[in-house]
């Protein structure tokens, strides 16, 4: 790649797409990432808003996302979904994968796409790495899978 194809990616806003198995707790207010939606929540509403827990994964591992408003109805299991500028914080205790206000979410195909359901990085606990308080790393697995979307067997 030459000098001036970096420099054109660079400020043309491209970023590189992350595996989910890639992405760390609060490091990035900026994830894209793709993946497949295979199961969804209950829709829960608080006051005027509306948010949906969903399991999304790709090739390398599985995380829960978080559905806000109209996203709610939108989005069904099968869809293949990219997250563009997206955030992995705490929400309510739950570890989470999500839009947030900067981000957006847009289906781009269905149903091909090879996914793994473990390891789900929503299901491990994570620390501030001991050398950059400002990085978080992973201490322990809790559960392999989802304990809110247990598999089926």
């Amino acid at each position: 790649m030459s000098t001036f194809e970096i420099r054109y990616l660079l400020f043309s806003g491209y970023t590189s797409m992350l595996s989910i198995k890639d992405i760390v707790p609060a490091a990035l207010n900026n994830i894209t990432t793709q993946f497949i939606l295979l199961d969804k929540g209950k829709v829960a509403t608080e006051g005027q808003s509306k948010t949906c827990l969903a399991l999304v994964a790709d090739e390398s591992a599985a995380v829960h996302f978080q559905f806000w408003g109209e996203e709610c109805d939108l989005f069904k299991p099968g869809d293949i979904i990219r997250l563009t500028n997206g955030i992995f914080s705490y929400n309510r205790n739950h570890l989470l994968l999500r839009a947030g206000k900067r981000g957006s979410i847009e289906k781009v195909g269905e149903f091909t796409m090879t996914y793994v359901e473990t390891p789900n990085i929503s299901e491990m606990r994570w620390v501030p790495d001991a050398n950059n308080s400002k990085k978080y790393v992973q201490e322990a697995v809790i559960s392999p899978y989802s304990r809110i979307f247990p598999p089926m067997l």
